[in-house]
C-alpha cells in the first residue's frame, strides 16, 4: 500500500483532484462528469454510504464514496440527495458504476452541475476500504505536519521577537514562510514595507491607497475587500495603528490555516516591535527609500515610482530635487530633528520624502510640478529647514526630470555640500547653496583630502613658507597681494602699505626661492591655485557630532 502513500503538495490538504490521482483510485478509470473546476477543494475525510441521507451523518469536507445503489429513482428525490451533500459542503461525489448503473443518471448529473458538486464516476471496481485507509493516512500525515509547521512559525516569530528584529525582518519572513507578497501600511494606507514574493514591488503598490481604502478594516486576520487580502490588525499602545496585509496569489490558490498563522504571528511581531523601536516607522520608511533611491537599488525605475507613491509623493509628471541639511554641531537629537523639519515641511504643503542618513546630514527629496521654479521651490524648504534645525548649511542639486534621474540629483548636491567651507557666505538672497557657487575656492575645498593636491601646493609654495616659519617674515602675504593684483607691483605695493622698492625686494627672493618667474602669467596662475590650496588645507573640516564622514554622499575625491 506504500505506493499509494503520495501526499498533495507541501503545505496544504490534499484536494479531490490529488485523491482521484492516487493508484488506489486511478486504477477504477475515474472520470469527472461535473465540477471540474471545484476539484481544487480540500478533502477533509472519506466517507463511504449506501444511505439514502448521508448528509445527516457529514460535517463538511468529505469524499463521499458510492455504489449508488441507494440513489432515488425519482427526480426529486435525486435532487433532494445532491442538494443535502452540497448543503453540508461535501468536496466530492464518487460513484461506482459496476453494480446499479452503467451510466449516470441524468437527473443526478444535472442535479450535481446545478449545485457545482464535483460528480466523479468509476468504470471498474474500487475497494473502498483500501481508497479510505490510503486517504485518511494522507490527511492524517498533514495533520501531523501542519503541526509542525505551525510550531516552526510560532518559533521563528518568537526568535524574531526576542532579536528585536524590526518590520523590515519581520515583513520579510512572513513573506518566505507563505510564498505571499506582505505589506505593512499605516492608518492612512501609506505602504511602509512591502516585501514581494513572485511579483515586483510595481505590481504590489500601484494605486495602492485606493485598493486599500476598498478593501475594509477587519478586527483580527480575515480574507476582505474586491482583490480577496489577508488583512490583520497592528497597534500601538492599545490603539489601532495599522494592519499587514497578505497578497493574493495565483487565482484558485486560497488562503490556508498556515497562512492565516503566519499573519496572526506577523501581526504579533509588529505590535511588539512598534512598541520597542523608538524612531517611527514612517521616518525608517522614508529613510529606507531615500536610501534605495541614492543608491539605485532598485529593480527597475517602476518599482521606484510605486514605492514613493505608496509612500504619499507624486511620482508621475513631477521634477524631483535633491536637498541636504548638514547640522551644526550643536544638534544633538538628531532624530528630532529631522522630525521637526518633516512635521514643518508638512505643514507648508511640501510634498517630500525626508530622511536622516548619516548622523549628521538630513536628506529632502523635493517633488515640484514641471512648471513650479526650481529654486523658487528649494529656496522655501530651505528657510523652512533652518527654521527647524538653527545653524544647518543647506545644499542643493539640480532638478531630476524623472525619479529615475533623482540619484544624479543627489549625487550633485552631495558634492555641493561637500565644497562648502563653514561659514561661507552666500549670494544676497538665497539661503542654500548649489552648483553655480561651486568656483575654485570651493573646489579646492572639497579636495583638500586628496594627497595630489597637498603635493601640489607643498611643491609649489614648500620653500617660501618654510622660509617665513625660520625667519618670521611674511613673504607669503607679499606673495598673495602680487598676484590678487594680476601682478602689478605698484597695486600691491599700495595695498600692503609699502614701497615698490621693499615690493620689489621682497619678488625677487621669492621667486629666488621657488624658482619662479613672476612676470609670467601660466607660473602666477599655478601659484596662485598653489596659495588656494594653502587656504582651503588651512581651513577649519566640517565639525560633525561624533565624529566620521558622511558615508553617504561621497565627495568628489572619493
Amino acid at each position: 500500500m506504500s505506493e499509494n502513500r503520495q501526499p498533495g503538495p507541501a503545505g496544504r490538504s490534499p484536494t479531490v483532484a490529488d485523491v482521484l490521482a492516487l493508484p488506489v483510485l486511478a486504477g477504477g478509470d475515474p472520470r469527472v462528469v461535473t465540477g471540474a473546476e471545484h476539484l481544487g477543494r480540500p478533502v477533509r475525510w472519506v466517507h463511504v454510504t449506501e444511505l439514502t441521507d448521508p448528509a445527516s451523518f457529514l460535517k463538511g469536507g468529505e469524499l463521499v464514496l458510492t455504489t449508488g445503489m441507494p440513489l432515488p429513482d425519482d427526480p426529486a428525490g435525486v435532487r433532494r440527495y445532491v442538494d443535502e451533500l452540497a448543503a453540508v459542503g461535501a468536496a466530492a461525489l464518487v460513484i461506482e458504476l459496476v453494480r446499479r448503473y452503467h451510466r449516470p443518471p441524468d437527473a443526478l448529473v444535472r442535479a450535481c452541475r446545478a449545485r457545482g458538486l464535483p460528480l466523479v464516476t468509476l468504470a471498474r471496481d474500487v475497494n473502498f476500504l483500501e481508497v479510505t485507509q490510503v486517504v485518511h493516512t494522507l490527511i492524517v500525515g498533514h495533520q501531523a505536519d501542519a503541526i509542525r509547521r505551525t510550531q516552526r512559525v510560532h518559533e521563528a516569530f518568537t526568535a524574531l521577537t526576542l532579536r528585536g528584529a524590526g518590520p523590515e525582518e519581520v515583513l520579510r519572513a512572513a513573506a518566505e514562510m507563505s510564498g505571499r507578497t506582505v505589506v505593512l501600511e499605516n492608518l492612512v494606507h501609506l505602504a511602509l514595507v512591502c516585501e514581494p514574493s513572485g511579483t515586483t514591488v510595481r505590481a504590489a503598490l500601484a494605486d495602492w491607497e485606493r485598493r486599500s481604502r476598498t478593501t475594509p478594516a477587519t478586527d483580527r486576520a480575515e480574507v476582505s475587500g474586491p482583490e480577496g487580502w489577508l488583512a490583520a490588525p497592528v497597534e500601538y499602545q492599545g490603539e489601532r495603528w495599522g494592519r499587514v496585509v497578505m497578497l493574493a496569489a495565483l487565482p484558485g490558490r486560497v488562503f490556508g490555516p498556515e497562512d492565516v498563522t503566519v499573519l496572526e504571528r506577523t501581526a504579533m511581531a509588529l505590535t511588539i516591535a512598534r512598541l520597542t523601536h523608538p524612531t517611527p516607522w514612517e521616518r525608517t520608511a522614508h529613510r529606507n527609500a531615500l536610501r534605495d533611491l541614492v543608491e539605485q537599488r532598485h529593480r527597475s525605475p517602476a518599482d521606484a515610482r510605486a514605492r514613493v507613491a505608496a509612500l504619499g509623493l507624486p511620482a508621475e509628471q513631477a521634477r524631483f530635487v535633491a536637498v541636504l541639511a548638514d547640522l551644526p554641531p550643536s544638534e544633538r537629537d538628531t532624530g528630532a530633528a529631522e522630525t521637526r523639519l518633516s512635521e514643518e515641511l508638512t505643514a507648508t504643503g511640501a510634498r517630500a520624502l525626508v530622511g536622516l542618513l548619516s548622523p549628521t546630514r538630513l536628506v529632502v527629496l523635493l517633488a515640484l510640478r514641471p512648471s513650479r521654479p526650481w529654486r523658487e521651490a528649494v529656496e522655501e524648504v530651505s528657510r523652512t529647514a533652518l527654521d527647524a534645525v538653527p545653524g544647518a548649511t543647506v545644499s542643493a542639486g539640480a532638478p531630476a526630470e524623472g525619479l529615475a534621474d533623482a540619484a544624479r540629483s543627489f549625487r550633485e548636491a552631495a558634492r555641493v555640500a561637500e565644497a562648502t567651507e563653514p561659514g561661507r557666505a552666500l549670494p544676497s538672497g538665497r539661503s542654500f547653496h548649489e552648483r553655480s557657487d561651486i568656483g575654485l575656492r570651493r573646489l579646492l575645498y572639497a579636495l583638500r583630502d586628496d594627497l595630489r593636491v597637498q603635493e601640489y601646493a607643498e611643491r609649489l609654495l614648500g620653500p617660501l613658507l618654510d622660509h617665513d616659519a625660520r625667519h618670521g617674515t611674511d613673504l607669503v602675504a607679499t606673495l598673495r597681494g602680487c598676484l590678487d593684483a594680476a601682478g602689478n607691483k605698484t597695486v600691491a605695493a599700495r595695498s600692503a602699505g609699502l614701497s615698490r622698492e621693499t615690493v620689489y625686494q621682497r619678488l625677487r627672493i621669492i621667486e629666488r626661492l621657488l624658482d619662479r618667474d613672476l612676470e609670467s602669467g601660466e607660473q602666477r596662475t599655478e601659484l596662485h591655485v598653489a596659495l588656494h590650496a594653502v587656504d582651503a588645507l588651512r581651513a577649519p573640516p566640517r565639525t560633525r557630532p561624533g565624529g566620521g564622514t558622511d558615508e553617504f554622499f561621497p565627495g568628489p575625491g572619493s
